[in-house]
């Protein structure tokens, strides 16, 4: 009966995993508004709007297509970012310049990583939080770590179910029920992901309750306009760019970080 202690194995780390995830859910939903000890922005820019869609990488693409519309920056399909104008009008576009260096070219990869990690951007998401719109850095982190955690659990329980039927000398016919009671174990992890991805999907994973009310509040992002396109990539991404040449520039070298 080896196979019994698989199963309790099993059953430990997906209710554990799945405890601790929906206690982190739970503690998610609840921490920014209790914790929140500054009045809520009243105004957002398109700076901290871009950063409760999409977190410090969407504020990069963001500064990079307004340099880029005002061509103050010359964004290339191939991937290229060369300076039109040196002068930045706010800190986050000084730090795209000096990613860029003093040749006034270079890749948009390590640029967009320079933006995403600036001070500029930092400082606001610091207000974000503490304004209650943001979720905290330890938190997302947190619950990013539970996710994992019961994916990890639902790998087990599946490695665990084929060790059990593999185990020698057991009888012919006994592979059909362990299998069955390994199933709920599965079940359990494999529903609790499923309902952790429907209550969090699609809102975003930087903004707080409160921060996706304002993103929902929003009117829907338009073409047309440098505003327009500018808001339609705060809240949208990339993805908001109609322009196939701007669009390519911008989409090389994501897979460098994480992020939308």
């Amino acid at each position: 009966m080896l196979w019994v202690l698989f199963l309790l194995v099993a059953w430990g780390a997906a209710a554990i995993s799945c405890i601790r995830l929906c206690l982190v859910t739970a503690g998610a939903a609840q921490r920014p508004s209790e914790a929140a000890r500054e009045p809520a922005l009243h105004e957002l820019n398109l700076y901290e709007t871009a950063f409760l869609a999409g977190g410090p990488h969407r504020v990069a693409d963001l500064v990079l297509v307004s340099m880029h519309l005002r061509r103050r920056l010359l964004l290339a399909h191939t991937g290229w970012a060369t300076v039109v104008d040196p002068e930045g009008r706010d800190e986050v576009e000084r730090t795209v310049i000096r990613a860029i260096g003093p040749e006034g070219q270079s890749r948009i990869a390590p640029i967009r990583a320079a933006a995403a990690a600036a001070e500029a951007v930092r400082t606001l998401a610091d207000r974000l939080v503490a304004a209650g719109l943001a979720v905290p850095h330890g938190t997302r982190t947190t619950l990013e770590s539970a996710v994992r955690a019961v994916r990890g659990a639902a790998a087990l329980v599946v490695v665990l179910a084929a060790a059990a039927t593999l185990i020698p000398g057991q009888d012919p016919g006994y592979a059909g029920p362990v299998v069955a009671w390994f199933g709920l174990p599965l079940v359990l992890t494999l529903g609790c992901l499923a309902i952790a991805r429907v209550e969090n999907h699609p809102y975003s994973p930087w903004a707080s309750p409160s921060g996706q009310q304002w993103l929902d509040s929003l009117p829907a992002p338009a073409y047309g306009a440098d505003r327009d396109l500018l808001a339609a990539v705060a809240v949208r991404g990339v993805g908001a760019v109609e322009d196939p040449g701007l669009r390519a520039a911008l989409r090389s070298g994501r897979t460098a970080y994480s992020g939308r």
